[in-house]
């Protein structure tokens, strides 16, 4: 420790020692009795009882997150999955090395996909482990079980470190409601159902991890938690993209405690390995490979590492120099450092050694940029901003009661509640922006909804005033915290009201509360049987009568697919429906939800929005021998491709804006109509034609005329017509998955009439001109009713 913080240490000591001799009756700081009490375990009990409580948590967040499997059975959901389960199911029968080095011809056709380099392997790697482990226990479990209960496994693993993390925060108990909270919470269920094998079924666990792991490190300062840390964030860099949260929040930490003036060795060791073995284990994932020293995401880490160096090396300059010496230097150094630096991040940013932020990136920041420049990114649902419905749908009471806990962490400030505080805010504005973000806030709410519920019961439900002058005389300080050292920012002080409180008052206020928990907990039952446990895949519908039935025409479609067409054969449909293509339907196509290459969608989405003779021209241009769309007019299915099909116009007019044009399909009112008021060029596009073939003779009930779009509500308004370079291959039961084969191109009718005859003209020669007519020797000699002779 350097000769400054001893002084500064040695001043608060005295300063604090000099203030308890005035006032014996002072009260410690809230997480140093925290401490003491979750320490004070003599028998063993309480540990017991904690372990039986996380326990019951676990399972309970497992059978939460299974009603999925019990109504429909056990299946991959969504669209993503259907990747991450065929690149695991290749890695598990072929090898680890295989799968990084394998080339997906299926994917992108013609360019096809490097499945290696492209994917976080972090998802796969956990789901082969296992898989392998119970091989060789002699459990035979099928990779697929394990892919479909992976989520769940790992809810019960992230309730488990949100327990660790919240009890470095606060105390055991908060940290019992924390595991509690996020066990059951809609915000993390929705992403962690059984099924639903994304990474974030094992991202946010390593999130709260990792995290719990840094303030071990900034509470301890030992390198042993700083490279803890450095792995934990490995693996969650291995796991999903989301890292980036990590890397740019933990050194925002470390800078505003340098800002406040709560800089220390234990903050300069944990940081300085965790960054250093932190970035060297994130460029061995090949996906990532040097985006964590070339992109601008990871400049702010980069800055802060080398700002916390200056700031070492500074305060390690100011016990050898003089006052007037150190600032001369200080001035003179800031100056020439900044100048360096920013004169370096511009010259490597105009070399392109610097990568400019990702268009994902800069959406965050300004909410209208993807929709006027990346419109696929806009297009997708998770990327619309939030709503407050959808806060309160996702995390119901607790939206309300973790500001109180932020409250309470501000007013019992230390340097890991700097980080909670930090992280709530981030995270709050982050999902404000992007629905998907509500992922990486609900377990902070949890977290500070579970401080302020401890804070609250433990003043109501227990009288403070017992044994209270005993504990302040008696009880030795515990000298492995560093809490005591530190000012407070607010002093201590017991309302006088409070002390007035009746018992009774005490008991309405803990009834209330429980009346909450058990409302939170139906609501959390509720939303996660009937809105999280749908795969998307398997519909489900209710009679009159109340009998559900079950709309299975995706898979019926994929597996019509994969039994009555070529193996090669190449599949043209919306980039939606690419992974379950391939994955169910075992089929090549030509764009899926990696959405890495924008021109090759915009060149579909111009194929879908053109005339049937343009897209056909496109179509034999990509080689496509099927084409597959989405309707849901028949049954009343919004999430079809007529819903969609805006997206595919914008897309495709921002590559190809001579030939697509927004405006186009719209009436002159500006009226997006499918009926008979609709632009002409809507209704006679390619995306038209196949969603309403034969439409147009359906009659669903007596009530509506034939061609009645439910999903809409409107007559549709172009019915009679054929298609000429397109038949129908194959319609779902309820119409939902239609395809069609393209057809070859029709041999050219010989035409007699335009037949050119060409009269061959008797040859002219001159006898003295040097070409002269040649002459056959030994020509037969051809007599009527004999036989040619050849002269000798």
């Amino acid at each position: 420790m350097s000769n400054v913080t001893r002084r500064n240490v040695s001043n608060a000591a005295k300063s604090s020692t000099s203030t308890a001799a005035q006032n014996p009756q002072k009260h410690e700081p809230e997480s140093i009795v925290h401490s003491k009490n979750d320490a004070h375990d003599p028998t063993g009990v309480k540990t017991i009882l904690i372990v039986a409580c996380l326990g019951c948590i676990w399972l309970t967040g497992f059978a939460s997150r299974l009603f999925s499997v019990i109504r429909y059975e056990s299946i991959i959901h969504e669209f993503d999955p259907w990747f991450n389960y065929r690149a695991t199911y290749h890695m598990v029968t072929t090898s680890f090395y295989e799968f990084l080095n394998w080339f997906d011809e299926r994917a992108w056709y013609p360019l096809g996909r490097i499945v290696g380099g492209t994917v976080y392997p972090g998802l796969m790697i956990t789901s082969g482990g296992i898989h392998w482990l119970l091989s060789n226990l002699n459990i035979t479990i099928h990779i697929r079980e394990i892919c479909v209960f992976l989520a769940p496994f790992f809810s019960g693993l992230t309730a488990v470190a949100t327990y660790l993390l919240t009890k470095e925060l606060w105390s055991q108990g908060a940290g019992l409601f924390a595991a509690a909270f996020i066990g059951i919470v809609p915000g993390y269920i929705s992403r962690s159902v059984a099924g639903s094998y994304d990474n974030e079924g094992i991202a946010i666990f390593a999130l709260m991890f990792t995290y719990y792991l840094w303030i071990k490190s900034v509470k301890t300062g030992r390198v042993f938690w700083a490279i803890l840390t450095a792995l934990s964030y490995f693996y969650m860099v291995s796991a999903w993209g989301g890292y980036v949260f990590i890397i740019n929040l933990i050194p925002l930490h470390v800078f505003v405690l340098m800002i406040i003036g709560r800089y220390s060795d234990r903050i300069y060791v944990a940081y300085s390995v965790f960054y250093i073995i932190g970035t060297i284990l994130s460029m061995q994932i090949p996906f990532v490979g040097f985006q964590p020293i070339r992109t601008s995401e990871h400049m702010a880490a980069a800055g802060t590492f080398a700002l916390i160096q200056a700031y070492a090396f500074l305060n390690y300059l100011k016990t050898k120099l003089s006052a007037k010496e150190f600032r001369t230097f200080f001035i003179f150094a800031v100056t020439i450092a900044a100048g360096v630096v920013f004169a370096g991040v511009v010259v490597l940013t105009y070399l392109g050694y610097i990568a400019p932020w990702s268009g994902r990136f800069y959406s965050l920041w300004d909410t209208g940029y993807a929709k006027i420049h990346i419109p696929i990114i806009t297009s997708v649902s998770e990327h619309q901003p939030t709503t407050w419905t959808s806060f309160f749908f996702d995390l119901h009471i607790l939206v309300c009661i973790f500001p109180a806990g932020v409250w309470f962490c501000i007013k019992e400030i230390n340097d890991e509640r700097v980080f909670i505080v930090l992280y709530a805010v981030f995270a709050s504005y982050f999902a404000g922006v992007m629905v998907r973000l509500i992922l990486t806030l609900t377990p902070v709410v949890c977290i500070l909804a579970a401080i302020a519920l401890s804070k609250t019961l433990e003043y109501y439900l227990f009288d403070d005033n017992v044994g209270q002058d005993k504990s302040e005389d008696k009880e030795p300080k515990d000298k492995s915290q560093y809490d005591e050292k530190v000012p407070r920012s607010f002093p201590h002080s017991k309302p006088q009201q409070d002390k007035n409180l009746s018992p009774n008052l005490k008991t309405l206020v803990v009834i209330a509360l429980a009346v909450l928990l058990v409302l939170f907990a139906v609501h959390c039952t509720w939303v996660t049987s009937n809105a999280y446990s749908s795969p998307s895949i398997v519909l489900a519908t209710y009679s009159e009568s109340g009998h559900r039935q079950i709309i299975d025409d995706f898979r019926e479609a994929y597996y019509w697919l994969r039994k009555n067409t070529r193996d090669d054969a190449r599949v043209m449909s919306w980039w939606d429906y690419g992974y379950q293509i391939a994955g169910m339907g075992n089929r090549t196509t030509l764009v899926d939800n990696n959405t890495w290459n924008n021109s090759h969608i915009a060149l579909v989405g111009k194929a879908m929005s053109s005339n049937e003779t343009e897209a056909y021209k496109i179509m034999r241009e990509l080689d496509v021998d099927y084409v597959l769309v989405i309707f849901g007019g028949l049954i009343g299915y919004s999430g079809d491709d007529i819903n969609k099909f805006l997206w595919m116009v914008r897309i495709a007019e921002g590559e190809h804006p001579k030939d697509i044009r927004e405006s186009d399909y719209f009436t002159e009112q500006g009226e997006f109509r499918v009926d008979s008021g609709g632009s002409q060029t809507l209704l006679n596009c390619l995306m038209y034609k196949l969603s309403y073939y034969r439409f147009g003779e359906i009659q669903v009930d007596y009530r509506t005329p034939p061609g009645f779009d439910r999903t809409r509500n409107v007559e549709i308004g172009n019915k009679n017509f054929r298609l000429e370079h397109l038949e129908e291959a194959f319609t779902s039961e309820h119409w939902i998955v239609r395809i069609f084969r393209v057809k070859e191109p029709s041999n050219r009718v010989a035409n007699k009439d335009l037949l050119r005859k060409i009269r061959r003209k008797k040859s002219v020669h001159s006898k003295k001109g040097k070409k002269r007519q040649g002459v056959i020797k030994n020509k037969p000699v051809v007599v009527k009713g004999k036989s040619a002779a050849i002269k000798k």
